[in-house]
């Protein structure tokens, strides 16, 4: 992959970006949230919707590094419920009409609790495997390894491989490889969109399905910001580390969003060197060329966050 391929800075760089789900993609716009499904019938479902968040609300939010932490928490929480949405499509029919676990403990607030509890679940995840595990493995060679630099140094090493073999796994399961495609879609149709052509699936074809502002990339971002974050806090005790790695990650994932910020509206080389690990992540797991119809999603989804002044969508 050459610089050329992925066209650093388009005629119109955008805020607007995205999210592949099940059989559908998510687009979030500087006012509104669109969400574009291909159901069974092969018709295509649009759920639009008023942005309505912390950041919105309050100066505060929008701070350089607090923003990126606010806007993380958000995404997941925005990426969950979109999630939960598309696969309603696609749930078999169930002759047991019974209410589920949630419906019945939580009633009208169920939605709602299955959101947290997924979250909670997701964060789990993270911390058993990409926290505990890398430190866990790293301190059996603590005594042969001195240099408390050296050991963090390891610890995300392990943490990145660590990463890299879940997304690929993850990529070989066929309804997963179908939402990255989804997420190729998504890609090409922001492209087309950057360069001001008009949105038709023969303008959106031509487009690469990296791009540099894809949460993929912020994801690996974060795995090399917090080797050099943590390294600057030694190799302490087993639970004064954990701790450690527990308060610092919000503090981390503020760094990362600063960091995709500035690569992503960045022409220069330096830019390109940070943004290519997870560029080449992305064409090796985590985005696959779209057929036609789901580019037609996708351009279904950006049309319905789309403003009358694209000033107000502008990179700033």
């Amino acid at each position: 992959m050459k610089i050329k391929d992925i066209k650093r800075i388009p005629k119109h760089m955008t805020t607007i970006g995205g999210q592949a789900v099940i059989e559908g993609v998510m687009m979030k716009g500087p006012k509104d949230i669109a969400i574009a499904i291909r159901k069974p019938d092969n018709e295509i479902e649009i759920k639009k919707e008023k942005i309505d968040n912390i950041a919105s609300r309050n100066k505060l939010f929008k701070l350089p590094f607090i923003r990126g932490i606010v806007g993380l928490v958000e995404a997941m929480i925005v990426g969950t419920k979109t999630l939960m949405y598309s696969a309603e499509f696609y749930e078999e029919d169930i002759e047991d009409e019974s209410e589920s676990f949630f419906e019945k403990v939580f009633k009208d607030k169920s939605e709602t609790a299955e959101i947290i509890f997924s979250l909670l679940f997701s964060l789990l995840i993270v911390i058993v495997v990409f926290m505990a595990g890398p430190m866990f493995l790293t301190s059996l060679v603590k005594k042969t390894v001195k240099s408390p630099i050296v050991l963090n140094l390891i610890e995300g090493l392990i943490r990145i491989i660590f990463f890299l073999i879940y997304v690929i796994i993850i990529s070989k399961i066929e309804d997963v490889g179908r939402v990255f495609e989804y997420h190729g879609a998504e890609h090409k149709t922001i492209h087309c969109y950057e360069n001001e052509e008009e949105l038709t699936v023969e303008n959106v074809k031509k487009y690469p399905i990296l791009h540099p502002r894809c949460g993929t990339s912020f994801l690996f971002m974060v795995m090399i910001v917090s080797v050099l974050v943590l390294s600057l806090f030694g190799w302490p005790n087993p639970v004064k580390r954990f701790l450690i790695r527990l308060l610092m990650l919000p503090i981390i994932a503020g760094i990362s969003y600063e960091i995709n910020k500035i690569i992503g509206r960045s022409n220069g080389i330096f830019a390109y060197i940070l943004s290519y690990p997870g560029l080449m992540l992305q064409k090796i797991a985590t985005v696959r060329e779209p057929d036609d119809e789901q580019i037609e999603v996708a351009i279904e989804a950006l049309k319905g966050v789309l403003v009358k002044d694209k000033e107000d969508d502008l990179w700033k």
